[in-house]
C-alpha cells in the first residue's frame, strides 16, 4: 500500500467504476521500477479490474526545450518502451511534432478511464500543468509523490538551513523509511491487459518511430526546438542510470568524502540527470548503497541534534553522499514545495537582501552580459573552463557551480540580473537543470541556506565569498584547465 501522505487528489471529481482503464500520466517518475505513482496506478487497476494505460507525453515548446534535453528525455522512452513490453501495463509514448499538437490527448484519455494517476513534482511549469489538467478532466485526478525518501507533506514549512532540516529529518526520517516503493510495481500483478488504444486516439496521436525515440539526430531537426544546445555525450534511461549508479559504488563511493570537492577527481556520482528526469529514484539508490554498508535501520543514531556525519551509521564517505541525497536534494524540495517563489529574488533570506541591497551601487570590477558568459568570453580562465563544461556536456562539477554562480553576480550589474542570467545558462544547458536542487545550488551563491559571513565585503556584503584564484590555490586545477579549455571545447 502507498503511505496517505504521498497521495493528494488534484480534483473533487469521483472515480468512474466503469471505466475502460487506468490512466497513469507519467510526467516526474519516468521508470517503471521503484515508482510510487506507478505502484498506485497498479492498485487501481487490480482493485477495480480494469487494464493499466502509461501515458509518457514530451511536449515541444517547454521552457528551454533543445536537442539536448529532448534526445535525454526520449532515451528513457525508449527504455521505457521495451521495459513495459509484455508487461501487464499498455505503455504509450508521444512526442510532439509541432507545439499545441497533443492538445486534447489527456482529455480524450481520461475521457475513457476509471481514473488518472499522476506524479508530483515540485518546481518548473508541472504543477501548473497538472493543476490545468485537473480542471479539465472529469474523473478523480490523483498525484503520488515519489521525489524523495520523506514525503512533500512530511513537513509543514520550509526550512532555512540545511542543519535546521537535518533535524528534522533525523527525528522524522525514520517512520518513512520501512515504506519504500515495490522496486518492480507490476511484477505478479494479473489484472486485465489493453492490448491498444481505440483507434481514434491512436489515429490522431499516433506513438513516435522508434528511430525518434533513439534520438537520432535527423528526427530531432525535425522538431520546433532549440538544435544549438546539443546534445550531451551522457545518454538518458533508466538503464544507463543504473550502469552509473554502479559506477559510482564500485570505483568513486570509496574517495567521496574525502575528494568530491577535486575538480580534478572524478568521484561525484553523476546521478543528477538521472534523479531530475525521473530515470532513477532515491530510493533505489538508497537500497543499493545500504545494501552495500550493510545497513540496517538499527543502524541510526539515536541523536537527533542534526550533525552531519554519524547519523546513518556508514561509513564516512557513505554519510557523505547521503547528505546530499537526503539532505541537501530534499531541502530543494522542501523550498519549493513550501514556497511559490522559490525562483525569485524575494525568496532570499532578509538577511542577504538587505546586505545585497546595501551593496547593490557597489562599483564592480568588470560586468559581463548573457552573451559574452554564455560563451566563456571572460577573463577568468578556471570559470571558463567550468562554463565551457556545462556548454559541451550538460553537467558542471558541484564544487565549480558554486564558484560559477558567484562570479556571475560579482561580474552582473545587481544581484536579480545575476539570478537572471544563472537561471539562464543553467536551465538551458544543464541535464539537471529546472530542478528544486539546481534552485538550491543557484540561490544558495546569493545567501539562501547560508549565514551572514565576516569580513563585509564590497559587492558580496555579508554573503560569503568565493574566488578562481582562492579555489586554484586550495585545489589543483591545471588538469581541469586543460581539459575544459578553448581547443578542447
Amino acid at each position: 500500500m502507498i503511505p496517505e501522505i504521498r497521495i493528494r487528489k488534484a480534483n473533487d471529481r469521483p472515480v468512474n467504476p466503469r471505466g475502460a482503464y487506468i490512466l497513469y500520466w507519467m510526467i516526474a517518475s519516468r521508470r517503471r521500477g521503484w515508482n510510487f505513482a506507478l505502484q498506485r496506478a497498479a492498485e487501481w487497476a487490480r482493485e477495480l479490474n480494469r487494464p493499466l494505460v502509461v501515458l509518457e507525453a514530451l511536449r515541444c515548446d517547454y521552457p528551454w526545450a533543445s536537442d539536448r534535453l529532448h534526445r535525454f528525455i526520449l532515451e528513457g522512452m525508449s527504455h521505457n518502451r521495451r521495459a513495459f513490453d509484455g508487461s501487464p501495463a499498455l505503455y504509450y509514448p508521444y512526442v510532439e511534432p509541432e507545439a499545441g499538437a497533443d492538445r486534447g490527448l489527456l482529455a480524450a484519455l481520461a475521457k475513457e478511464a476509471c481514473l488518472v494517476v499522476t506524479d508530483v513534482f515540485p518546481a518548473f511549469f508541472l504543477p501548473h500543468m497538472v493543476a490545468a489538467a485537473a480542471k479539465k478532466t472529469d474523473v478523480c485526478l490523483e498525484q503520488v509523490d515519489g521525489n524523495g525518501l520523506l514525503p512533500l507533506r512530511a513537513a509543514d514549512r520550509d526550512y532555512p538551513t540545511a542543519y535546521a532540516f537535518r533535524r528534522f529529518l533525523q527525528k522524522t526520517l525514520p517512520g518513512h523509511l520501512t515504506e519504500p516503493p515495490l522496486a518492480d510495481p507490476l511484477e505478479g500483478e494479473d489484472f486485465p491487459r489493453l492490448e491498444r488504444l481505440p483507434e481514434k486516439i491512436a489515429r490522431r496521436w499516433p506513438a513516435p518511430a522508434e528511430k525518434l525515440l533513439q534520438g537520432c539526430r535527423s528526427e530531432l531537426a525535425r522538431l520546433p526546438i532549440d538544435h544549438r544546445v546539443t546534445p550531451a555525450p551522457i545518454s538518458g534511461g533508466a538503464a544507463h542510470a543504473r550502469s552509473t549508479l554502479r559506477r559510482f559504488l564500485d570505483e568513486r563511493l570509496a574517495d567521496y568524502a574525502e575528494h568530491r570537492n577535486e575538480p580534478q577527481r572524478e568521484v561525484t556520482s553523476g546521478l543528477s540527470p538521472y534523479l531530475h528526469f525521473g530515470h532513477i529514484g532515491t530510493h533505489q539508490v538508497f537500497d543499493e548503497l545500504m545494501h552495500r554498508e550493510g545497513w540496517s535501520i538499527g543502524n541510526l543514531s539515536p541523536e537527533t541534534r542534526g550533525k552531519r556525519t554519524g547519523w546513518w551509521g556508514v561509513g564516512a564517505s557513505a554519510e557523505a553522499f547521503l547528505d546530499q541525497l537526503v539532505t541537501w536534494r530534499e531541502l530543494g524540495f522542501n523550498m519549493c514545495a513550501r514556497r511559490d517563489d522559490y525562483d525569485r529574488y524575494e525568496s532570499l533570506p532578509q538577511w542577504a537582501q538587505e546586505t545585497l541591497e546595501k551593496h547593490e551601487d557597489d562599483p564592480r570590477p568588470v560586468l559581463y552580459g548573457l552573451e559574452e558568459l554564455e560563451h566563456a568570453a571572460t577573463e577568468d580562465a578556471l570559470w571558463n573552463a567550468a562554463q565551457r563544461q556545462l556548454r559541451c556536456e550538460g553537467t558542471m562539477h558541484n564544487y565549480l557551480r558554486m564558484l560559477w554562480g558567484k562570479k556571475i553576480f560579482e561580474w552582473s550589474r545587481c544581484p536579480r540580473e545575476a539570478l537572471r542570467i544563472m537561471i539562464e545558462l543553467n536551465d538551458r544547458y544543464a541535464l539537471d537543470g529546472r530542478d528544486p536542487n539546481s534552485y538550491s545550488g543557484i540561490f544558495w551563491c546569493l545567501g539562501r541556506y547560508d549565514r551572514p559571513w565576516g569580513p563585509e565585503r564590497p559587492i558580496f556584503g555579508k554573503v560569503r565569498y568565493m574566488s578562481s584564484e582562492n579555489t586554484a590555490r586550495k585545489f589543483k586545477v591545471d588538469g581541469y584547465l586543460e581539459r575544459y579549455g578553448p581547443a578542447e571545447a
